[in-house]
C-alpha cells in the first residue's frame, strides 16, 4: 500500500531521479542532478521555504511533489505553488498521482493555505485533465519567466 510523507535528506537522491524524468519531457527545463540535488536540499532544509511530499511503496520512492510557501495579498493568506509533480513511469496508472494532489490539498487547508497554483505545458492534455480532475480550474494568466 503506498503511501505519503515529507522527505527527507535521504530522499534528495530518488527524488532528483524522478526530476530527471520529469525535466527530460518538459519544454523549458534540462535534468541537471546536481542542479535538482541543490534545489531539493534547500527546500528540504527550510521549511518556510516549501515542503517536498513522496510517495513511497514498498521503500521505494514512486512519486513526488512539492509544494512552495507563497502569500497572496489577493485573498489575504498564505498560497502554494505546487511543482515537480512526477510518478515513476512504472507506477502511473496505480493513483500514485490522485494521492499526491489528494494528500497535498488536504495538508494545505489544515494549515490554512487558500490556494494552490500549479503550471504545466501547454501541450500536456493528460496532466490537465488530470488537475481539473481534481478541482484545479484553468487560470486567465500567463507565465511570464526572466533567469536572474
Amino acid at each position: 500500500m503506498p503511501s505519503i510523507r515529507i522527505a527527507k535528506p535521504a530522499d534528495i537522491e530518488s527524488c532528483a531521479r524522478l526530476l530527471g524524468i520529469l525535466f527530460s519531457q518538459e519544454h523549458e527545463f534540462t535534468p541537471d542532478q546536481q542542479k535538482q540535488e541543490a534545489g531539493l536540499s534547500l527546500i528540504i532544509a527550510d521549511p518556510s521555504i516549501g515542503t517536498v511530499f513522496v510517495c513511497e511503496e514498498d521503500r521505494l520512492i514512486v512519486g513526488m511533489i512539492s509544494a512552495l510557501n507563497l502569500v497572496s495579498t489577493a485573498i489575504g493568506k498564505k498560497v502554494l505553488f505546487l511543482e515537480d509533480m512526477i510518478v515513476d513511469p512504472a507506477w502511473r496508472g496505480k493513483g500514485i498521482g490522485a494521492l499526491l494532489i489528494e494528500h497535498v490539498c488536504r495538508w494545505a487547508r489544515e494549515e490554512g493555505y487558500g490556494r494552490a497554483t500549479l503550471l504545466t505545458d501547454d501541450d500536456n492534455i493528460p496532466a490537465q485533465h488530470f488537475y481539473e480532475e481534481h478541482g484545479f480550474i484553468r487560470s486567465t494568466m500567463v507565465a511570464f519567466r526572466k533567469r536572474l
